[in-house]
């Protein structure tokens, strides 16, 4: 092991936490021309393993925070990857006693923005600029390239940005998959807003899968071969290819399809539902989202699924045994997902919208789109156009009314349609099918019921109401003489 207490500060970045995520940066970063990486893991023996596992990445081993600071060049520069919360406050804690005015502690795990707005305040007072970078690929991507969403001062991007883009993902035209987010927090709430559609992604897949196999009657391995001619339309994706990946997959022990061998219990660890206490807060729909993360409570719940055990019976999925009727299904089905897609993706964008006016963060929604083409669990063909809808249209009001999405929703609207109506008609449960397709429709309703809800309101609270008629606030006399007033 190198012996870094006698190590001229030559390091230009250093990474705290070595788990799986934290080691495979570090290597990526060594990796990459220009780095020189120092690392640091609270167990010594883990940082040990590294070096010794991977000595061609000539990092250097440190077994202090102190140790770890003096390999650092200033500005010093510090990734942390451990666990959000508590550990992530320890470490911050630890570096801004050896650390100056200037330096950069960097936090790369999923922290709750609100967590990221606090502590860069607090980091800030003592004269260091700290930045909340989303990193996003997983483990894979961690060594060979994610798409990183850092947020914080503008001033420690000069130093940050370049270190990001020696290791982020390129999109197909070059461009590394990393932009400067935002002030403070806004880095990790954009990434928590592409966990939250990842959400979506995954659970409209899902329902897609349901429907093929209980309504179209097709095995894990058709379904395979459907989403590989999928992957290869307007919904190539990395989460449709890998969807075909799992579905192929045989458990070797019993010889079935390992989906049909996976507990049907979908974990998850907070940032779908933080995206949705977000837009709850803004007061952002974010219906499709809400209902993926819905869907995984309710799969995670099973006591009440075998106390349900009374409700079975009933409709139940009848396959189409006609051979083109099953085609046509299958390529509504297509179409649905397509669709849904669109809005899930729609929604996304819009609570980063909202959230960036009511926190004063100047964020490019075309920027992000764009460093979502590559590295990320979300990248798809179609962000290309999201980039480009965008670009055109910077104060974009609504993604899914751009010409090229409305035009892609218009022309999928009828199998859409087919496709929920055959989910209920067949008893499977597609809650962002439908989640989807109902808030399409009220976006394109001319009049909403929300007209008697204020009615409702004013009758028994007083909470009044506009007229269409003529300007004002309005309240009804509703428990005597039934007169309206004007209060306004």
């Amino acid at each position: 092991m190198t012996d870094a207490a006698n190590t001229p500060a030559t390091a230009n970045v250093g990474v705290v936490g070595l788990a799986v995520m934290g080691a495979n940066l570090a290597r990526n970063l060594a990796s990459r021309e220009g780095n020189r990486v120092a690392v640091y893991n609270r167990s010594h023996d883990r940082t040990e393993q590294l070096l010794a596992a991977h000595p061609e990445a000539q990092l250097i081993g440190t077994e202090t925070i102190a140790e770890f600071a003096a390999t650092l060049a200033k500005p010093r520069t510090a990734i942390i990857m451990v666990q959000a919360g508590s550990a992530t406050d320890a470490v911050i804690d630890s570096l801004c006693e050896v650390f100056e005015s200037g330096d950069i502690i960097i936090d790369g795990g999923n922290a709750l923005y609100t967590d990221t707005i606090r502590r860069e305040k607090a980091v800030a007072a003592r004269g260091i600029h700290f930045v909340g970078a989303g990193i996003s690929g997983g483990e894979e991507g961690a060594l060979n390239g994610p798409s990183i969403m850092p947020g914080g001062p503008a001033e420690s991007y000069r130093t940050v940005g370049p270190i990001f883009e020696s290791i982020a993902a390129r999109a197909a035209d070059g461009t590394p998959c990393v932009t400067h987010i935002g002030a403070d927090g806004s880095g990790h709430f954009v990434k928590m807003i592409h966990n939250g559609i990842e959400y979506a992604d995954m659970q409209l897949i899902a329902e897609a899968y349901q429907l093929l196999r209980s309504v179209a009657g097709l095995t894990p391995a058709e379904i395979s071969e459907v989403f590989k001619q999928w992957n290869s339309t307007e919904l190539e994706s990395y989460l449709v290819e890998i969807t075909a990946e799992v579905l192929a997959q045989v458990d070797p022990a019993t010889g079935k399809p390992l989906v049909d061998i996976i507990v049907d219990q979908a974990g998850q660890k907070g940032t779908g539902t933080w995206t949705v206490q977000a837009a709850l807060s803004l007061g952002t729909p974010v219906s499709a989202i809400a209902e993926a993360v819905f869907a995984r409570g309710l799969s995670s719940q099973p006591a009440q699924r075998i106390a349900a055990e009374p409700l079975r019976g009933g409709v139940s999925a009848t396959a189409i045994a006609d051979p083109a009727a099953k085609q046509s299904f299958i390529e509504d089905v297509r179409q649905a997902l397509y669709a849904s897609k669109i809005i899930a993706y729609s929604q996304g964008f819009d609570v980063i919208r909202d959230a960036a006016a009511a926190h004063g963060w100047q964020i490019d929604q075309g920027a992000v789109a764009s460093i979502w083409r590559a590295g990320c669990i979300i990248r798809a063909a179609f962000l290309d156009r999201i980039t480009d809808a965008f670009r055109n249209e910077p104060e974009l009001q609504l993604l899914a009314a751009t010409p090229f999405f409305a035009e892609a929703l218009r022309g999928a609207e009828a199998a859409w349609r087919r496709v929920v109506t055959a989910a209920v008609n067949n008893a499977v449960p597609a809650p962002a099918f439908g989640a989807a397709l109902a808030y399409y429709d009220g976006l394109r309703a001319e009049r909403l019921p929300a007209a008697l809800i204020q009615g409702q309101r004013d009758f028994f609270g007083a909470h009044t109401y506009g007229r269409v008629d003529r300007p004002g606030v309005f309240h009804t006399d509703w428990s005597g003489s039934r007169t309206e007033t004007q209060l306004s």
